[in-house]
């Protein structure tokens, strides 16, 4: 099974960092940072702080496991973190050099249930735990 984490990066702003994904034949969609857990990795936080470094070349300070979904063959937890810098200019993730994996954009998105509307967030089924989230306040911790 392969197992994943992710992270809703909440800044200083009051915003959530989004990665828009723009590929060729298919509508644009956003997905939060992260990938999957490697054997290298000592524990699912260890591995997401790795996926943050490459990614957006920033620092993540994990606050707390939000969600997880599991399928027969997909394990994906997500977690609530703070984040302070990161620069996507200087990401090292081995996908963006790879060809025809299309463009990666680093968005900032209000922390909103309007603005997870307007974007196309995948998976659907985190998108509602998160929307959910938002609109209950869920995510205030993060501040």
């Amino acid at each position: 099974m392969q197992k994943r984490v992710r992270a809703v990066l909440v800044t200083p702003n009051d915003t959530m960092l989004l990665i828009k994904r723009i590929r060729p034949g298919i509508p644009a969609y956003w997905v939060i940072v992260g990938g999957k857990v490697e054997p290298t990795d000592a524990s699912p936080e260890d591995a997401l702080r790795r996926e943050v470094r490459e990614e957006i070349a920033g620092e993540a300070e994990i606050v707390s496991l939000l969600h997880t979904i599991e399928t027969d063959d997909e394990h994906q937890d997500f977690y609530l973190a703070r984040i302070e810098k990161w620069n996507f200019a200087d990401r090292t993730g081995p996908e963006f050099s790879q060809e025809g994996r299309g463009e990666y954009l680093l968005e900032e998105i209000p922390l909103t249930t309007a603005a997870i509307d307007a974007v196309n967030l995948l998976p659907q089924q985190f998108a509602a735990v998160l929307r959910e989230a938002v609109a209950h306040g869920g995510l205030l911790t993060a501040r």
